[in-house]
């Protein structure tokens, strides 16, 4: 008698019935979307379970093919998430993470240049300053291209210590051992100007940074600020509902965004009546993104706020990231979204009132939180705009 050979693609076929039998139409209709593409990735990773001799790690061929997958989507908003990277991006996104309590940058070949040491956080305690550079994790040097990952090598699970070598500014070295914690981030900050300019920034659009923002709001507009500044330089966006909550309790009653998801459907937010009924002006640059930008175009057309700064990419894409049965997760570009009035940004970005853009040197203390108000060039052009705007014409 011969022997029965199976294929890799009937145990596919095997598999896939099995779930259609046991979990009904949902299998079935998951197993018709796929396609012959579908099956194809599936026979694909069927032959490598069954017949590939080489040593390889299971996880890591599916996260090179999920991330394969969404290359070819073309999108640069869509990305894959591996199951580390997914659990640190939900964190992320409650403006919470696990780690020291420190803002780093790459540009000292040394190691991770400290450019803000968070107060009451675990780095503070443990002695760090800014202008410190931490030169190794758990004794492996962070020099040269090894600082990339250094991020990766201090954080950890809370309540667990790990050991940094530490080169103060004058070139001294130390070692330090700093507690990791669960820390939150603070999404907005703000402060009255000269003149009663409410200045109000808005890091991201995850979650409590509207809350953050109407209180901001109201607690300048209680000091008497006569116009409000929201910088949104290097704010990557964020949540749609809460630039939409924002947008509410800033606009009059009326469409404040639309969104169009795959098939056309069309769904349109409105505005209460409530609004604050003063001058604004957006502040941008080129890391300017997605609500951040609709932000400050959304008061633009409502004639209530001036955009300054410099260009931005134009994203009109809203994406939604599905968790994988893994424990990664997939972002993709499910809907594209407007303006109240239907304008998209997509590749034109925020349309400037006034451009003016900050030197390399300016925008790293800009974003080290060093920049000085009065040589920080937009803003003081945004306050000239607001002043103008207040001009009996």
């Amino acid at each position: 008698m011969r022997k029965k050979r199976f294929s890799a693609l009937a145990v596919v076929l095997s598999v896939v019935l099995t779930l259609v039998i046991s979990l009904g139409g949902v299998a079935l209709a998951a197993w018709l979307t796929i396609g012959a593409q579908g099956l194809t990735l599936l026979e694909g990773l069927a032959l490598i379970n069954t017949r590939f001799v080489g040593e390889y790690e299971k996880e890591g061929v599916t996260d090179a093919a999920m991330s394969g997958m969404v290359a070819g989507l073309n999108d640069r908003w869509s990305y894959y998430l591996n199951p580390e990277s997914y659990a640190a991006n939900q964190e992320r996104r409650q403006n919470q993470y696990v780690g020291i309590g420190v803002t780093v940058s790459y540009e000292d070949e040394r190691g991770l240049l400290v450019t803000i040491v968070n107060e009451g956080g675990p780095a503070e305690k443990a002695g760090l300053q800014a202008g410190d550079i931490i030169i190794s994790a758990e004794g492996t040097s962070l020099a040269g291209e090894a600082r990339y990952e250094g991020v990766n090598l201090i954080q950890g699970e809370a309540g667990t210590p790990v050991s940094l070598g530490i080169m103060a500014a004058d070139g001294t070295e130390r070692t330090v051992e700093v507690a990791r914690e669960k820390l939150e981030t603070n999404p907005v900050e703000y402060e009255m100007l000269d003149g009663n300019v409410g200045y109000i920034q808005i890091k991201n659009f995850y979650r409590r940074s509207a809350d953050g923002m109407k209180a901001a709001v109201d607690d300048l507009v209680g000091q008497g600020a006569v116009s409000l500044v929201f910088d949104m330089r290097n704010n990557g966006g964020g949540y749609l509902d809460e630039l939409t909550e924002m947008l509410d309790y800033l606009l009059p009653e009326g469409p404040i965004f639309r969104s169009r998801d795959r098939a056309g459907n069309e769904q349109v937010t409105n505005s209460d009546a409530h609004c604050i009924d003063l001058p604004m002006a957006t502040l941008v640059n080129k890391s300017t993104y997605s609500a951040a930008e609709f932000f400050g175009a959304e008061l633009q057309e409502w004639g209530v706020g001036v955009i300054v700064g410099e260009e931005t990419t134009g994203k009109g894409y809203s994406q939604q990231t599905y968790p994988l049965p893994g424990g990664g997760g997939l972002g993709i570009s499910t809907g594209a979204y407007f303006t109240g009035q239907g304008t998209s940004l997509i590749g034109t970005g925020v349309t400037l009132d006034q451009e003016c853009v900050l030197t390399d040197e300016e925008n790293a203390l800009l974003k080290a939180g060093k920049l000085p108000r009065g040589d920080d060039a937009p803003l003081q052009a945004a306050i000239k705009l607001l002043e103008e705007k207040k001009q009996p014409e």
